[in-house]
């Protein structure tokens, strides 16, 4: 910097009044083309502002036409000591009011509504001073999806959502000889179906209403025990041999049954002949329920 000023002043030493014109409007076209290489407001220190004041006021009305940093009535400002009462405002727009986005927050997890339900909503409270894409920044900042999937989904989605939680409940037959002859045994049998862990739960030759009830009841004691598998969801046909005692006596678990479509049901019929132990008949339900082995 020194290297430079020292020639600069010999410069305009030697000048004439028409070469100092001249150096005077370069450098201010210069220095016009450097402003736009800059920010638009650029801030400056107390000390870099008392040495502005301290030249500037030399100038007079003058500084008007060579001031750029800041307005000639900022500057004039400064000259006279006054300051602003505005406090420094910070970069960016200002936060919403913590009641405001934990009120976003709230309508996001009670109801699980998108940007534009929720933006809907607070309008009709009142609060109008909110754009879309704010709504939106804050459910991402706290792990909500601004616009979330309606309904439930596929049945993939469905699986995976509840797959710690789901449990999947169906009959397969064995012949069994017995002293009256041979006799289709009925096996029920439960499979969890993230850990493919098979549970059966009984076999009869006479599936009624009453076998089915007793069934249940011994349900609710083993899936007490089931910790964080106990289930949420059960998948079953529509067997009717899954009587409304069956399932009442479930859902007082709060366990809620989910019906498998007609074509599947159509294909548990074609290869239930196929079926002679638990095991094959867990890969069966694998398969149904489209997820690798």
């Amino acid at each position: 910097m020194t290297r430079l000023l020292h020639p600069l002043l010999y410069l305009l030493a030697q000048a004439t009044e028409k070469d100092l014109v001249m150096h005077i409007e370069y450098l201010k076209a210069e220095n016009r083309i450097l402003r736009t290489k800059l920010p638009k407001r650029i801030t400056v220190t107390t000390a870099e502002r008392a040495r502005l004041v301290k030249l500037g006021v030399r100038l007079g009305s003058g500084i008007k036409e060579l001031i750029t940093i800041v307005h000639p009535r900022t500057f004039a400002r400064w000259a006279s000591g006054e300051t602003s009462n505005k406090k420094p405002r910070k970069a960016g727009r200002p936060r919403k009011p913590e009641e405001i986005r934990q009120l976003i927050l709230q309508m996001a997890q009670d109801n699980v509504w998108g940007t534009k339900r929720i933006l809907g909503e607070l309008k009709k409270l009142g609060i109008r001073d909110i754009s879309r894409s704010t709504v939106a920044r804050i459910l991402k900042e706290n792990g909500f999806e601004p616009a979330p999937k309606r309904g439930d989904g596929t049945w993939r989605d469905f699986v995976q959502r509840h797959i710690k939680t789901l449990w999947a409940c169906d009959f397969f037959t064995k012949k069994v000889w017995t002293p009256q002859g041979l006799v289709d045994y009925y096996v029920l049998f439960f499979i969890h179906i993230e850990s493919r862990c098979v549970h059966v739960v009984g076999m009869t030759p006479n599936p009624d209403g009453v076998w089915m009830a007793q069934q249940a009841r011994n349900l609710c004691m083993f899936f007490q025990e089931q910790g964080k598998r106990r289930p949420t969801h059960i998948i079953r046909d529509r067997d009717t041999k899954f009587t409304r005692q069956f399932c009442d006596i479930l859902a007082t678990e709060e366990i809620e049954f989910r019906h498998i479509s007609f074509e599947i049901a159509t294909q548990s019929l074609r290869v239930n002949s196929a079926i002679y132990s638990p095991q094959k008949k867990s890969s069966f339900v694998k398969s149904r329920l489209a997820l690798p082995i």
